[in-house]
């Protein structure tokens, strides 16, 4: 791994300890490799593997413990709020149910945040959701990406609704998305979300009517849900 010191590094070496861990490679509550030792696995300082332990132990993957030193916690102590440790677990096994999870919590969210977009939203928030929408249309001519277009659809509602802490889902909300879209568009054997149904958020939020809003972004993950139920039993 060595290619210079320095925090690409750490990050480096945080994503590939963070997917072993995550993976299954190392044991829960046994003992983790000490400092010198992962230093001299990845070819890296001992100041970058404390970093990036230091890293994996506030995103809740490990702990030190007095006379034990740094162990693997166990999954239910992983923050799953914190993007790197949720994308490591989308990407490490293709998990029905880790993404029915998701849109259980993405219908206790989304709903809201449309319809305090629609009561809140400044004309700035309002532009940023015209332009998702947008994309959303391109992408459909062939003009933009349709994963990347319908992410920024979502990301521009939350951050309309101009309550800090559904923006600081933003990253959250991104990098789940990508998983979450690509597998309801290959369910339906589409390439895209519907621009009609995403347009019906968009129409209530401009009339600032909460309710509207509300309803149309359930409909839109419900159909997510139906589809996730629909393959787990197939």
């Amino acid at each position: 791994m060595r290619s210079g010191q320095g925090p690409n590094m750490t990050y480096r070496l945080v994503e590939s300890i963070g997917q072993s861990i995550v993976g299954g490679s190392y044991g829960v509550d046994h003992p983790f490799s000490t400092e010198a030792e992962l230093a001299h696995q990845f070819g890296v300082s001992r100041s970058v593997t404390r970093e990036a332990v230091k890293m994996l132990t506030a995103k809740g993957l490990l702990s030190a413990r007095p006379r034990q030193g740094t162990c693997v916690q166990p999954e239910s102590a992983w923050n799953l709020f914190d993007p790197d440790v949720l994308r490591w677990l989308l990407e490490r096994k293709f998990s029905l149910k880790l993404l029915r999870d998701f849109t259980e919590v993405r219908l206790a969210i989304e709903p809201t945040a449309a319809a305090l977009a629609a009561r809140h939203a400044t004309a700035e928030g309002l532009a940023g959701i015209r332009r998702g929408i947008e994309r959303m249309k391109a992408a459909e001519r062939g003009e933009d990406d349709p994963l990347a277009a319908d992410v920024a659809f979502h990301v521009a509602i939350l951050d309309a609704t101009g309550n800090p802490f559904y923006i600081q889902l933003h990253e959250l909300v991104n990098t789940a998305l990508r998983i979450s879209i690509r597998f309801t568009n290959s369910q339906k054997g589409v390439r895209q979300a519907s621009v009609p149904a995403h347009e019906r958020v968009v129409e209530a939020i401009k009339a600032r009517d909460s309710g509207a809003a509300s309803t149309a972004m359930t409909a839109i993950l419900a159909e997510v849900m139906e589809l996730i139920e629909h393959a787990a039993w197939e």
